[in-house]
């Protein structure tokens, strides 16, 4: 089973619970896909055991067999391709935008004079090791690098379908989250009790529905800020798996980078029950 761990917005405790529910269960998998600000590693503290350079291929023109017809160009959906035609004693060219690149291989494929071939471009790297009994895996994006997708994508071969997979997703509701949370067989969304946790709980649920992935709610520092958060679930008929209080404790160990779970066997067992629900909801 794979579970993603989403949200609408950062900072809502979203690799707390990522973090914890993978130590609560056994034969268990955890996945950073958060390229970007990868953080797992730090509560988790695993032992690295193969470095893996993530690339893409980006198209390569020979400009000797190129005829800049075009074709290249129209088929780009990203605009990563330009082209120059030719002019009264200027040979024509073309531009390749490397940052905008997708690495679809759609130039290269269909370029009439096979004046295309792609290259490998790195990205950044995938990390793979173990942290005691949970096996791990991350991203990290070179920086400077904007395209994540393909990243987080490369993380995901990583995936041990024996293993129950937890996901920690980017934050958001763009392109990075929808990588990872594809074909997932359920999402997690955290979120958190104020008017702008409530705004991107909605954008996120949104998204959720149009890709069909069934999907809960854990409400992080449930004792705080106002009550539309529940309603919003309950008028929407959205379960609420888990409430987290806030509390000054949780604060200090996540400081630290301890997980909550090591130090306090009670959330254990709530983490457990966490995971049945979800185990029950997938059957």
């Amino acid at each position: 089973m794979i579970i993603t761990v989403a949200s609408g917005k950062g900072g809502t405790g979203k690799t707390t619970v990522a973090v914890n529910l993978a130590l609560s269960i056994d034969n268990a998998q955890i996945l950073d896909c958060d390229v970007e600000e990868p953080n797992a590693h730090i509560f988790m503290k695993p032992g690295i055991r193969e470095k893996i350079v993530a690339c893409i291929p980006i198209p390569e023109v020979d400009e000797k067999r190129c005829t800049t017809c075009g074709r290249c160009r129209e088929v780009c959906a990203y605009n990563a391709i330009a082209v120059i035609p030719p002019g009264d004693a200027v040979k024509g060219s073309v531009l390749i935008f490397p940052h905008l690149c997708h690495g679809c291989g759609a130039c290269s494929l269909l370029c009439p004079e096979k004046a295309i071939t792609e290259v490998p471009k790195e990205i950044g790297v995938v990390e793979v090791g173990v942290s005691g009994d949970v096996r791990f895996a991350h991203g990290r994006l070179t920086v400077g690098e904007i395209m994540a997708p393909p990243l987080i994508r490369q993380v995901k071969d990583h995936i041990d379908r024996a293993r129950t997979v937890i996901i920690d997703a980017p934050p958001g509701t763009s392109c990075p989250v929808i990588a990872a949370v594809k074909k997932s067989d359920y999402c997690v969304l955290v979120t958190e009790p104020t008017p702008f946790g409530l705004n991107d709980l909605v954008l996120a649920v949104e998204v959720l529905r149009k890709l069909r992935i069934p999907f809960g709610v854990v409400i992080n520092r449930s004792d705080i800020g106002d009550d539309k958060v529940e309603g919003y679930c309950r008028d929407s008929a959205i379960p609420v798996l888990m409430r987290i209080p806030f509390d000054r404790e949780i604060a200090y160990l996540y400081s630290r980078g301890i997980p909550l779970v090591r130090e306090q066997a009670a959330y254990k067992e709530k983490f457990k029950a966490l995971f049945t629900m979800i185990a029950e909801k997938v059957a």
